[in-house]
């Protein structure tokens, strides 16, 4: 129950502090530097990215799995069994969700010029498609780094930071390329349209059912991980 609860709280504050992370870079590189969209701003925002993409994987690595996307704990607990299923659905996920709107809230209180956040620039069916075959993407590289079974924390937080700011920018002028229903959900909250169809299809639905889809395809294309069968190879030896 303690680790349950932790795990929760963590969600949380992990939320928060990333639509902070994500707003203060953006404020430092527009008003506090003037670089805009330049080229050297474009630059040092992604470097920026990067480097707190490995604070926040050096944080979930520390909290033993906390994440402030619920795409990632949906991946997982897709994986295991219902108990797991319904903590994620019913705990860690409204955990991260709250999280997000008091970062929101608050991060447009201090600072009124921040902006709105990601919208949607084309229309519902061609947005959903966008979000949900990036999130299919970025689900499929977490399983491919989760399955090779690595050590190396650098490497692998290397390539999932790379993966994702790839991902953003193909979708930045569509969707926002969000990846985040909490993340969305918070700024739509702000905005005022967290309950219209457009938000709940492209933001929620499509990214939910893209993560459902990443998972059992990559199953149906691999086998089980070394874990998975040093498990059970010791489970033979027991028996």
């Amino acid at each position: 129950m303690g680790r349950r609860a932790c795990l929760i709280v963590c969600d949380a504050a992990m939320s928060f502090a990333w639509v902070w992370a994500g707003a203060l870079v953006k404020l430092l590189i527009r008003d506090a530097l003037g670089l805009g969209h330049r080229p050297v701003g474009e630059a040092l925002r992604l470097a920026l990215s990067v480097a707190y993409m490995f604070v926040f994987a050096g944080f979930a690595r520390l909290t033993r799995g906390a994440a402030y996307n619920p795409l990632t704990v949906l991946s997982y607990a897709f994986s295991g069994g219902p108990d797991g299923f319904f903590f994620t659905a019913l705990g860690r996920i409204p955990a991260q969700v709250i999280g997000s709107v008091i970062g929101v809230k608050l991060i447009r209180e201090i600072f009124p010029t921040v902006g709105h956040g990601p919208h949607l620039s084309i229309d519902i069916h061609r947005g959903a498609w966008t979000e949900g075959l990036l999130t299919f993407v970025i689900v499929m590289v977490s399983q491919m780094l989760k399955k090779k079974d690595t050590n190396s924390f650098f490497m692998n937080t290397w390539i999932s930071s790379i993966s994702k700011l790839t991902l953003h920018i193909l979708g930045s002028d569509l969707t926002g390329g969000v990846m985040n229903p909490a993340s969305a959900f918070g700024w739509a909250f702000a905005r005022g349209d967290h309950i219209r169809l457009e938000h709940l299809i492209v933001y929620w639905f499509a990214p939910v059912q893209a993560t459902l889809l990443g998972v059992w395809t990559f199953k149906l294309l691999t086998g089980p991980n070394s874990k998975q069968l040093k498990a059970g190879d010791h489970k033979d030896k027991s028996e």
